[in-house]
């Protein structure tokens, strides 16, 4: 069959789909959502087409982007981000595409967000910026990026910590919790900033036996 008529069967199913799911009770907004959620992309396209809400939450204040990006569903997420989903619109946990891919590392959909306006300066319910649950969880990557961005690197979060101090503290010591270190010292973050406690980075470093972050504080100047 031809490209062209397989693209015209394709959206004539996709249509009656929809169709046969609005006839059982299930609003195109649901659908939208349930679409989303499990990646799929067409029926992503074809809902829009048909008058779903690009912005239509469900009972946790998720939007459409927001389950997409749970699942780290690529394509979906750009047909839902091309049509003008909001990136940063935030759930009732205060989780929005963007700051929820930044902590995940889902690196592409976050390329996507910042791309598309994403807030450098909200937070999450700790308080935190993007940057600091990507540091705690080693996603290298996506620290790299966010730094590029121009996100805060010294953002303070509600337990008093900063993106270096978590890196640390919940990190395990290993190459890429190391290898964030680096970028954050690179970024100038403040090395000496201390904890709510008024631990400094180094010491906790030490307290963990961490040599290598150890060296890489005291050689920008870490007491």
């Amino acid at each position: 069959m031809p490209a062209a008529q397989l693209s015209t069967c394709l959206a004539f199913v996709m249509t009656l789909l929809i169709s046969l799911g609005a006839a059982a009770g299930v609003p195109f907004d649901a659908q939208l959502r349930q679409a989303a959620a499990r990646g799929d992309a067409a029926a992503v396209t074809a809902l829009l087409g048909n008058g779903a809400s690009l912005e239509a939450r469900d009972e946790q204040g998720r939007t459409p982007l927001l389950l997409a990006t749970h699942g780290n569903h690529v394509e979906a997420a750009k047909v839902l981000i091309g049509a003008g989903a909001d990136v940063n619109a935030r759930d009732a946990i205060h989780d929005s595409p963007y700051l929820y891919a930044g902590a995940r590392g889902y690196n592409e959909i976050l390329r996507l967000t910042l791309a598309r306006g994403a807030d450098l300066r909200s937070t999450n319910r700790y308080g935190g910026t993007a940057l600091i649950p990507a540091a705690e969880r080693g996603h290298v990557e996506t620290v790299r990026t966010l730094i590029a961005a121009g996100v805060d690197v010294d953002h303070v979060n509600r337990l008093r910590w900063t993106a270096l101090l978590e890196a640390i503290i919940l990190g395990n010591g290993g190459p890429a919790h190391t290898e964030i270190v680096r970028l954050l010292v690179q970024a100038r973050a403040d090395v000496n900033l201390a904890d709510g406690e008024g631990v400094t980075p180094l010491q906790h470093a030490r307290r963990r036996g961490y040599a290598e972050i150890e060296r890489v504080l005291t050689a920008a100047g870490a007491r």
